[in-house]
């Protein structure tokens, strides 16, 4: 009956991964208050989790890489490294490694998120749409994380697993034979070869925007002279700029296409769409000032119009700055509207536009949920663009940079990391403990203020990682992972060793090309060390076929965060990725199973 339970808690948990609705970490949470329910998990042992060596090693790594960032450390060695004047091969090669090398000891959401400007300002160099530069750059830094210890979470958690089985911790540079050969194979394959099978897309989201035309809301103030006019004469207002109305709102109720005789009333909003530099003198032609939320009364009952959340006026128009970003997949944003933030209001910015996998919206967009991957426009001054992008966590997509680089904190931080790395690899302490006193010396030397050092953390990866523990470890206790080893075994495998680690890596692969990778290592642990016990082999290279599987997502943008965040700026569709992700997936199968063999015998 316990097999059962914690059988069907899993297939709900994966089935509610996949479906993606609710947050990963909610999701592993409830699975793991369910184990507790049934009795699977004991309630003493329903945390234990969070004090796992794994879960503390993510963390410190996170708050780590954030060190890297900041500082400015990886701003330099892309400026240093990148090619200046080469060709498409050896430009993305090298970014590619440039990507897989600080996603070897970095966050590689983190590394994907530094190098993104690079990579669009890279692909102009090389007049090729942003998707055939972005796209390798993902899967650079995807395939530079299986390289050790601390690259990415499913390492850690198999790492994690060997100890429980009584073989102690994998170490540092356990990883890396395999993790570099399948990383140098992949590099080379895309940098020749797979960067002509993405298709060629130009996003709307980039050109758009800036060369093109933008849409925004503008409202019918009081004193307007617009009022009373109809939308045919402002039509034909708006065409000496360039611009025109799309739709219209009045009431709450909006009209797309509105009829061209409909005359405009006092506190009508209407969408506009124009070029940046026009919008100024359009919005002046016609008297109409761009929409805001209402601004916060003073005690007093008076409006505070000094302060930031004063209506944009039209002179004001013109010394605000453009910024494009994409929402980054940690970010405050997602699933909210930027009414429910108070962009406007709170920040003094406004929301001018949203392009979603390349389609820009023209709905009311201070309604709209935002999604990760999505491109935003916003409008405000630099300091609040900058703010903007530090607090949300967002990347900007112009060549305006939001770090400066601090070459002395640069090379503490550079420092502190090596030195943890090479603690941890000769064997000194343990990587937990190691990653934590870098933590402390990041926090010493100020490179990571002790207010912000808990942002750095990614809470829902820990929250998930900590919760998938215990569930896992009843997966072991009942005999469901010795179980279902055993169907694998019987009915595919039939007792073959090399079947059965090619099936590990295969089946672990698919679920993480749908499914969180931290997730899907948690989950198929414990199938992998009951199926070598069952052929009497060594744990191993079934483990590590977990770790290289789980990390190789290369299929759909949803398997893993980096696929998702250049779905806007490549303007790429779901359907896009699969044309160089599955010939990935088939070298990584060729190329790691005789590896496991020759490297962690069966």
């Amino acid at each position: 009956m316990q097999q059962w339970q914690i059988l069907a808690i899993l297939l709900v948990t994966i089935g509610l991964f996949l479906w993606g609705r609710w947050r990963h970490d909610l999701v592993a949470l409830s699975a793991l208050l369910a184990c507790v329910l049934l009795g699977l998990v004991n309630s003493d042992n329903a945390f234990i989790g969070f004090g796992h060596p794994a879960v503390i090693t993510v963390a410190c790594v996170l708050i780590l890489s954030s060190g890297l960032q900041t500082t400015g450390a990886v701003d330099l060695l892309a400026k240093y490294t990148l090619p200046k004047s080469s060709g498409p091969t050896i430009s993305i090669g090298v970014l590619m490694t440039i990507g897989a090398l600080l996603s070897s000891f970095m966050n590689n959401v983190g590394a994907m998120a530094l190098l993104m400007p690079l990579a669009i300002q890279l692909s102009k160099r090389l007049e090729l749409t942003p998707g055939k530069v972005l796209m390798p750059l993902a899967f650079g830094t995807i395939l530079g994380g299986m390289s050790t210890l601390i690259g990415t979470p499913p390492n850690l958690i198999v790492s994690g697993f060997r100890s429980q089985a009584g073989l102690g911790h994998f170490g540092m540079f356990d990883f890396t034979i395999i993790g570099v050969c399948v990383a140098a194979v992949g590099i080379t394959f895309i940098a020749f070869i797979g960067w002509h099978w993405v298709p060629k897309r130009e996003p709307k989201g980039i050109k758009g925007f800036e060369s093109g035309s933008y849409l925004t809301e503008a409202i019918v103030p009081e004193d307007s002279a617009a009022i009373g006019k109809t939308l045919g004469i402002i039509g034909q207002e708006l065409d000496r700029h360039d611009a025109q109305v799309v739709s219209m709102v009045r009431n709450e109720f909006r009209v797309f296409a509105p009829y061209p005789n409909r005359r405009i009333l006092q506190g009508d909003i209407l969408m506009i769409e124009a070029e940046p530099a026009s919008l100024s003198g359009a919005l002046t032609e016609i008297g109409l000032e761009i929409q805001q939320e209402n601004p916060p009364k003073e005690p007093g009952g008076e409006q505070d119009l000094m302060g930031p959340d004063k209506p944009l006026q039209k002179e004001e128009l013109a010394q605000t700055s453009l910024q494009e970003f994409v929402i980054l997949p940690d970010s405050l944003l997602i699933g909210r509207s930027a009414r429910e933030v108070q962009l406007s209001r709170r920040y003094a910015l406004k929301l001018l536009a949203i392009s979603r996998q390349g389609r820009r919206s023209i709905k009311r967009l201070r309604w709209e949920k935002l999604q990760a991957g999505d491109l935003v426009l916003v409008q405000g001054n630099p300091e609040a663009l900058t703010g903007f992008a530090n607090t949300f966590s967002a990347v900007p997509l112009a060549n305006r940079d939001i770090r400066i680089p601090n070459v002395k904190q640069a090379a503490f931080a550079a420092l502190i990391m090596a030195t943890a790395i090479l603690a941890t690899a000769v064997g000194l302490t343990s990587a937990p403990v190691a990653f934590s006193v870098a933590v402390i010396g990041y926090v010493v030397t100020d490179i990571i203020p002790l207010r912000k050092l808990y942002d750095a953390i990614d809470w829902p990866v820990i929250v998930l990682l900590a919760c998938l523990m215990p569930v896992a470890a009843a997966m072991a206790s009942t005999g469901t992972a010795y179980w279902l080893a055993s169907v694998l075994l019987e009915n595919v495998a039939q007792g073959s060793p090399i079947i059965a680690l090619t099936l590990m890596l295969v089946v672990t692969m698919t679920l993480s090309d749908f499914m969180n990778n931290a997730a899907t290592a948690a989950v198929m642990c414990p199938i992998a060390v009951s199926t070598a016990q069952q052929l009497s082999a060594s744990p191993d290279p079934f483990l590590m076929a977990v770790a290289i599987g789980a990390s190789c997502s290369f299929l759909t943008p949803i398997g893993h965060q980096n696929n998702t965040l250049i779905l806007g700026p490549a303007g790429l569709k779901f359907g896009d990725y699969w044309r160089i992700g599955l010939p990935m997936e088939i070298l990584v199968v060729l190329i790691s199973i005789p590896l496991l063999q020759i490297v962690w015998p069966l």
